[in-house]
């Protein structure tokens, strides 16, 4: 079972040590980076997934200061744990999180265009390009 937990100085040298493939790390940054993104951006809200006790990941989302929306900003699963679902059943946790904000109707998403993975993963999610491309990123919602 996937489940969300506070990052604090029980977890937090086992979070940074999280990566990604070699051929993924253009893709996302690093959780140290976005540990550091969060303190400068205090609306971020960043967890460790867990699988029941097994580190398995990152994630950082907010409610974006500019355009008062949703935003998933990053979302990892370490190298040694993908492939085994577990990036999906975080992705439909964090979805629902999100969604018990009954203030808000959308979700945004972005990612670069040639991480064809996350593009087939949030499909899947039911998230639709948005037409916006932001630091060569493309911008997917989820509207509900």
């Amino acid at each position: 079972m996937i489940e969300f937990r506070e990052i604090d100085r029980n977890n937090f040298f086992d979070v940074i040590k999280l990566g990604v493939a070699d051929r993924q790390k253009e893709f996302v940054a690093n959780n140290l980076f976005s540990l550091a993104q969060a303190k400068a951006f205090p609306e971020c809200i960043c967890l460790s997934i867990y699988h029941d006790d097994l580190l398995v990941g990152f994630t950082m989302y907010c409610i974006d200061d500019e355009d008062q929306e949703y935003w998933i900003y990053r979302v990892m699963i370490d190298e040694k744990y993908q492939s085994k679902g577990y990036g999906k059943a975080a992705m439909e946790k964090l979805i629902d999180r999100i969604k018990e904000d009954e203030k808000h109707e959308v979700i945004y998403i972005s990612f670069e265009p040639d991480n064809t993975w996350a593009k087939i993963l949030y499909e899947k999610l039911g998230f639709a390009a948005d037409g916006r491309i932001i630091e060569g990123e493309v911008v997917y919602k989820l509207e509900y």
